[in-house]
């Protein structure tokens, strides 16, 4: 038995497929991402204290004498058996190294892929189709999310998707989709463009927000930022339904129909649930300008979907 292998015997340390599930089972609940495990990170802590361990299993340390350089190198045990659980998913394939999450995100940690994400699930007992509304990142989501966020803005862009056609994999479907989901709703801070309320569930496991199409997906609306607007779900649904719309601009239009309505109709306490925002008022707007909503796709809502239909503005 090997000198490491002695000490977590006696020191009665968690097994390593034991630190992989429970590595697994933290990383989603930090939406699919952590900090390389140095000294004094609080995750290396928190995943402690799940296995209970005392002062002497976190404190205890491995010594290496180096006798060329007559000197004596000092590795934490748990931070190692931290550090080979890591490895160990990362050759399974169950999460990118930090060397690998950097280069995408310019960030060194520990990220969950999809088959990860998956295997975390199982472990959670959270149903598989819940992925599409639980905001935890996965490496390949995020590669859609870059590739998003860095095209460059067209002049004149065509929100209808004529390739959508040639994607035959579900799984593909899926991963695009979220992707297209992360994007829309991290653009906008997780806000919505027309009201500005912001709030996540109680536990954390969702946002109120959605990623709202402006040319929907119904008629082949393109997943990219441009054709993309993040709305919560009352007003996701007035914007689907035309009963407001966007100029070009970015000054929210609503329709005069709301003058109709029944005095029992869509009231909020003393408003009603377009007086939230006002005539004059301008969507919330991402920071950078090259990711704002396109022209030709609020051409296309304002044509299409408002009401009364019009023609230009």
């Amino acid at each position: 038995m090997s000198y490491e292998s002695q000490m977590l015997e006696d020191l009665g340390m968690p097994a390593r497929i034991e630190v992989e599930n429970a590595l697994l089972k933290i990383l989603f609940k930090h939406n699919g991402v952590i900090k390389e495990f140095g000294s004094g990170q609080e995750i290396v802590d928190e995943i402690a204290n799940e296995f209970k361990l005392d002062e002497n299993q976190r404190s205890a340390y491995l010594q290496t004498i180096y006798r060329k350089e007559n000197r004596v190198k000092r590795a934490y045990l748990w931070h190692r058996l931290l550090f080979r659980a890591a490895d160990s998913l990362a050759r399974e394939k169950l999460v990118s190294r930090p060397t690998s999450t950097f280069s995408l995100t310019h960030k060194k940690e520990w990220m969950l892929t999809e088959e990860g994400y998956d295997k975390a699930l199982r472990l959670l007992n959270i149903p598989i189709s819940q992925k599409y509304f639980l905001p935890t990142k996965s490496y390949e989501v995020e590669k859609i999310v870059k590739k998003l966020n860095q095209k460059p803005r067209p002049k004149d862009h065509n929100p209808f998707d004529t390739t959508r056609k040639l994607l035959t994999s579900t799984k593909e479907y899926a991963i695009r989709a979220r992707g297209f989901r992360q994007a829309v709703i991290e653009a906008y801070d997780y806000q919505c463009a027309f009201c500005g309320i912001k709030i996540q569930a109680p536990d954390g496991m969702c946002w109120e927000v959605e990623a709202a199409h402006i040319v929907p997906h119904s008629v082949n609306g393109k997943d990219d930022i441009w054709n993309g607007i993040s709305l919560c779900h009352l007003h996701h649904w007035a914007f689907d339904a035309g009963w407001f719309t966007i100029k070009n601009d970015f000054e929210i239009l609503i329709s005069e129909a709301v003058n109709s309505l029944p005095k029992n109709y869509g009231k909020i306490s003393d408003q009603d649930f377009l007086q939230i925002s006002n005539k004059n008022l301008k969507i919330i707007l991402p920071e950078s300008k090259e990711i704002y909503p396109h022209q030709n796709s609020l051409v296309w809502h304002r044509e299409h979907k408002f009401y009364p239909k019009i023609t230009s503005l």
